[in-house]
């Protein structure tokens, strides 16, 4: 299959031409425009060094039905030990910025870029990106961000300062998810972290028609800190009061 270069206009390649590892596309800008639209139709940025702006749609693809999410014991331990608290929104730029900076096991460096931090920040002013942070003693001690499109959430990157704090992050995600309805959680590529937490990898062709089919539904668009910790809060799968309260 051919790697195609983008315009300068907003468009891309139907995504079930991408590569065997999922290289899509080269070129393009991270702006803010073009970031969603690639995220409405299943396909992500992927800066590299030294390297044109490369754009991906793996095959396998790695999602979460929300329904399917895992807690361990120790997991729903540490969620309702009051340990944590848990917001939405209310840290976004802190966030994406730990996401950039903590280590990583087995990566060396990391694709946030100055530009994408530029873009997604963009993306959350106007409601499309959000951020789910988890605090200890006050302490921004793990969390996540990503993109709403439809009834699909993109996950981007998560970090943990504290044992178990991404994880409680993306189980109250999933918990949120479940609650609004979302179609899956879009984990992007396999990593043992995700499957541990009951993510899946799928085939390319199965994910586009899903992904496809969440975005017939409207986006959940707009500030997600009161609405997603009544989410969680309904579950009560989280112990303690929210960081908000």
């Amino acid at each position: 299959m051919p790697v195609y270069e983008l315009p300068e206009e907003i468009a891309f390649p139907d995504p079930a031409h991408a590569e065997p590892d999922g290289l899509l596309a080269v070129g393009g800008d991270l702006n803010p425009d073009r970031v969603l639209f690639a995220y409405s139709i299943g396909v992500f940025p992927w800066p590299m060094s030294g390297w044109p702006l490369a754009w991906f749609c793996p095959d396998p693809r790695m999602v979460l039905y929300p329904n399917n999410i895992r807690r361990s014991r120790s997991m729903r331990k540490a969620m309702r030990s009051g340990r944590f608290t848990v917001s939405a929104d209310t840290a976004f730029d802190a966030v994406i910025e730990a996401c950039s900076v903590v280590p990583r096991e087995g990566q060396s460096g990391t694709w946030i870029t100055a530009e994408m931090k530029a873009a997604y920040s963009e993306l959350h002013r106007r409601g499309f990106a959000h951020s789910v942070e988890v605090w200890s003693d006050r302490e921004l001690v793990g969390g996540l961000y990503g993109v709403s499109v439809g009834a699909a959430f993109c996950g981007e990157s998560m970090f943990h300062r504290e044992s178990n704090a991404s994880k409680v992050a993306f189980v109250c995600l999933a918990a949120a998810a479940q609650a609004w309805g979302l179609h899956f959680i879009d984990c992007q590529i396999h990593t043992d972290h995700l499957e541990s937490l009951g993510a899946t990898e799928i085939p390319r062709e199965r994910f586009l028609q899903e992904h496809r089919e969440s975005q017939r539904e409207n986006t959940r668009r707009g500030s997600w800190s009161a609405p997603f910790l009544d989410a969680v809060t309904d579950t009560g799968w989280l112990g303690g009061q929210s960081a908000n309260e």
